[in-house]
């Protein structure tokens, strides 16, 4: 067995192979760029290096510098985790020549299933059932031709590399011609290869994948079937296994062309199968092979007791335990909700910054693997993905009902997150009756209860009453509303108990757009605060429809403060027993700082004292 392993990740991902490490009693080594300095990966591992500034192509990607520390430190292997180098073939070669060990399948493997073209070939002389599509195209104009023979809609895919990158669908001739060079592109520029080609494309599927683990010696067996169909933008954010109502024949039908397929090249160590699944004929067509550990291999593990992590230590190690002693006939349901710091409302765009507090579900709830805890700071560099929470029951309602409380106990404040996406898609008839299907979420619309911040002012901060008191024993001056009974009276004016949280304005005030109908209260100094436009009422509460701004001006009264209170309060984390913002010390309030443009504020549930009409 080896005595030290490096691995090439960063993350959750990262920190959950540590773990495996550590119970396995191998020492570990964790690379990181300068961006990832204070990661929690890095304090989880046994040794650190640093490999180079925040560009993943000049750190996380960089062969040579990754296989310097791996000399370095002295690791026997490598574990590449998924993303980043763990499916790359000129890596996975290069190891070898350096004679370190690369955990997972042998180059050739992953050159077989490398680019999805080829795969499908593979598929093809299997008998695996295949989807009608194309070879790589030499143009649009080829395109075209096989797109009419195809007939609309077709699926215009990147050959190479995997994620949901690369992937458009394409109704008419026109939505393909502007699809073509832009998938081409990201192609090329995502994965060094511009190869595309066309599928014919299933309005109504579902996406099901296959775990399976070979031996390298021809033995692979299948391990289950995931549902990976809750899908934005062709990204995975909800998986679970076992497959709601798939019959156990076709079921039987995915293991058997899985384990074709990796007998096919003698498959070694983990790997996933995924396919297409048409609801309306119950046919099933090959998609592509992930020659990598997938970021829901946690759900079949704690349907089977295995730690896959592990098995592919053991492989590499030529220590594996035959297959057949673990092989494990499933027994529970599992999901797994992905955390992402992303901004559903704005077509999920990454939010990076520094998480003020997070708060996750207790460990006899859930399994949560993550790298961020309350301060962390997220990258714009990689991907936005900061959590995974994994529930398990007995069957599917109890995971249900596991992951309901799950959610319910997760809070991430200081950034968007999707957290309250999750919870709503988790809510809908689709998923609770295990109909979702790939193009679900595409018109799945989230009224959110925030406001969005369009402009800061000079000073927007996020106050409660008292505010922090009782630490200056410890360096923390009082932190609070300057205006104490403004504030109060804004709070009292909706029916909030006083110390609901709500904004502090100093001299020049913010613009607010509403995403949700909601009623306020103004206090304090008259900043001319207008509704699209139209006067605000002062001290009395009024009611802000969705889609309506909220401006202020100079303070232009006696007075440099104004004060806007939302019924219920805003939803914001307390530090020391207050929710208050002090920007020295960077804590309190919305990421312990003043709001800026592009901020989002969630509305509170806070008791209140009354109804006010």
């Amino acid at each position: 067995m080896f005595n030290k392993i490096l691995v090439a990740n960063r993350g959750a991902i990262a920190c959950r192979i540590f773990r495996t490490l550590k119970k396995m009693g191998i020492a570990s080594v964790a690379v990181y760029s300068e961006a990832d300095a204070d990661s929690r990966h890095v304090l989880d591992a046994d040794e650190a290096f640093r490999i180079g500034p925040a560009p993943a192509s000049e750190s996380y990607l960089s062969i040579a510098k990754i296989l310097e520390v791996a000399h370095q430190s002295g690791a026997q292997a490598i574990h590449p985790g998924y993303g980043f180098l763990s499916e790359n073939l000129e890596f996975a070669r290069t190891c070898g020549e350096h004679g370190i060990t690369f955990i997972g399948p042998a180059p050739k493997q992953i050159e077989a299933f490398a680019l999805k073209h080829t795969a499908r070939e593979i598929a093809r002389q299997c008998g695996v059932p295949l989807l009608s599509g194309t070879g790589v195209l030499v143009d649009l104009q080829e395109a075209f031709a096989a797109a009419t023979e195809l007939r609309y809609p077709v699926m215009l895919k990147s050959s190479a590399g995997g994620g949901g990158i690369g992937m458009r669908v394409c109704h008419t001739p026109e939505q393909l011609a502007d699809a073509f060079e832009s998938v081409v592109r990201l192609s090329q520029n995502s994965f060094g290869n511009g190869s595309v080609y066309l599928e014919k494309f299933i309005q109504n599927a579902k996406h099901v994948e296959v775990q399976i683990f070979g031996d390298g010696k021809g033995d692979v067996i299948a391990l289950g079937a995931r549902d990976c169909s809750a899908q934005r933008r062709h990204q995975k954010v909800l998986e679970e296994t076992p497959v709601p109502h798939l019959e156990p024949s076709i079921q039987d039908a995915l293991f058997e062309s899985s384990i074709l397929l990796g007998n096919a090249v003698s498959y070694r160590s983990a790997g996933t199968v995924e396919f297409l699944l048409d609801i309306d004929s119950g046919n099933f067509y090959f998609l592509e092979v992930n020659t990598r550990l997938q970021v829901e291999h946690g759900v079949t593990e704690q349907v089977t007791g295995l730690d896959l992590v592990e098995m592919m230590i053991q492989e590499a190690a030529g220590e594996l335990p035959p297959l057949h002693s673990l092989r494990r006939k499933p027994s529970g349901v599992s999901i797994e909700a992905r955390i992402y710091a992303e901004d559903p409302a704005k077509n999920f765009a990454p939010s990076p910054g520094m998480l003020s507090s997070v708060v996750f579900p207790p460990s006899d709830l859930a399994r949560v693997e993550t790298w961020v805890e309350s301060g962390t700071e997220i990258s714009p560099y990689y991907d936005p993905m900061i959590a995974k929470i994994i529930v398990t029951g007995e069957d599917r309602k109890d995971a249900l009902s596991k992951l309901d409380c799950a959610l319910a106990a997760t809070a991430i404040h200081g950034t968007e997150t999707n957290v309250h996406y999750l919870r709503a898609v988790v809510s809908s008839d689709a998923f609770r009756k295990g109909q979702l299907t790939t193009s679900y979420l595409a018109g799945f619309a989230l009224s959110r209860r925030a406001f969005e911040v369009i402009e800061g002012g000079t000073q927007t901060t996020v106050q409660d009453y008292p505010g922090r008191l009782g630490y200056w024993n410890v360096g923390v001056p009082p932190s609070g509303p300057m205006d104490g009974l403004a504030f109060r009276l804004a709070n009292r004016l909706l029916g909030n108990l006083e110390n609901a949280p709500g904004l502090e304005m100093t001299g020049i005030g913010a613009k607010l757009l509403f995403n949700h109908d909601a009623h306020v209260a103004i206090a304090g100094a008259d900043m001319g605060a207008t509704i699209d436009g139209h006067p605000a009422p002062l001290w009395q509460a009024f009611e802000v429809r969705t889609g309506q701004r909220i401006s202020f001006s100079a303070a232009r009264s006696e007075g440099n403060r104004t004060y806007l209170a939302v019924r219920g309060g805003l939803d914001t984390a307390t530090y020391l027993g207050s929710a208050s913002t002090f920007m020295l010390g960077r804590f309190g309030g919305h990421a312990g700082r003043a709001l800026r443009a592009g901020d989002v504020i969630h509305f509170g549930e806070t008791t209140s004292t009354s109804t006010v009409a």
